[in-house]
């Protein structure tokens, strides 16, 4: 996001040396961190599962995104708050006849919100820029986004606008309900693996039940503490031994629409991720 701060040269260059922007995994360092800039609604550290690192979000809007990149199963790893070579920029600010962001005489950095790498093939990498709707009232902001998207289009890298109008509500209180649980099972993979066949064996016989009462029926059954069926199952859904689709609602959610994921697979990588 581009933000009227008052960074210095010499701020950038310390920023360079550091690393940021740079790196991969949980190496990488994000350009812009919630300390430096201010934010036009929220901001928020989240710990990302697939990075082993904790994730700079920038607003609401940012947050929500990032909880549905991490959900894909296809996503590698995502860099946020990526910044763009400064010179490019210029260039192609010149060659638009637009004017490049500029304080105090000093030529701005801009990055995207999230440069994104995938197992796909036919889309290896993709950039998402957090808009929200009232943004595109400005034509300031329009001309920089603009400058940002002849900027991945010179790198043959896909880039698009996500604006709250795109994020549906069910699916965010879907992946916040799941995600908060991830990393959270304290079971070995072996366990993890035998939990999951009992709960897809029990869904097979009452496929037509929402998840909710099954999971009432099964505390009942084994006598257990009112709420830890869901909460088992949470568990293993955050760590994909279940999947479903995420635009259903969970209070909706038939425990026939669950799905078994590959419990080997799944397996394997908790164990390497875990080394």
């Amino acid at each position: 996001m581009s933000r009227k701060i008052g960074h210095t040269e010499a701020q950038y260059s310390k920023w360079i040396k550091e690393g940021r922007g740079s790196g991969e995994h949980q190496d990488y360092k994000p350009w812009l961190t919630v300390y430096d800039v201010p934010s036009d609604g929220r901001v928020h550290r989240v710990f990302g599962y697939k990075s082993k690192r904790t994730h700079h979000l920038l607003s609401d809007l940012e947050l929500s995104m990032f909880y549905l990149l991490e959900w894909r199963s296809d996503v590698l790893q995502v860099k946020e708050q990526f910044p763009l070579d400064r010179d490019i920029t210029k260039e192609l600010a010149e060659s638009a006849g637009i004017k490049h962001p500029n304080l105090r005489g000093l030529e701005q950095y801009l990055s995207s919100d999230f440069l994104v790498e995938t197992s796909s093939r036919a889309l290896p990498y993709f950039a998402l820029q957090a808009k929200y709707v009232n943004s595109f009232e400005e034509l300031r902001k329009i001309e920089i986004l603009e400058l940002e998207r002849r900027y991945w289009h010179e790198k043959k890298i896909p880039w698009q606008i996500v604006t709250e109008a795109e994020i549906p509500r069910v699916v965010k209180i879907n992946i916040e309900w799941i995600y908060s649980m991830q990393g959270a099972h304290k079971e070995t993979p072996e366990s993890a693996i035998e939990q999951a066949r009992f709960y897809a064996d029990y869904f097979a016989k009452h496929p037509t039940k929402t998840l909710i009462n099954i999971c009432k029926e099964i505390d009942s059954a084994y006598e257990l503490d009112l709420g830890e069926s869901l909460y088992e199952i949470r568990c293993l859904m955050a760590d994909r031994y279940f999947t479903f689709d995420i635009f259903t609602p969970v209070q909706k959610l038939q425990v026939g629409q669950l799905n078994l994921g590959d419990v080997d697979q799944i397996k394997e990588v908790l164990r390497v991720s875990n080394q």
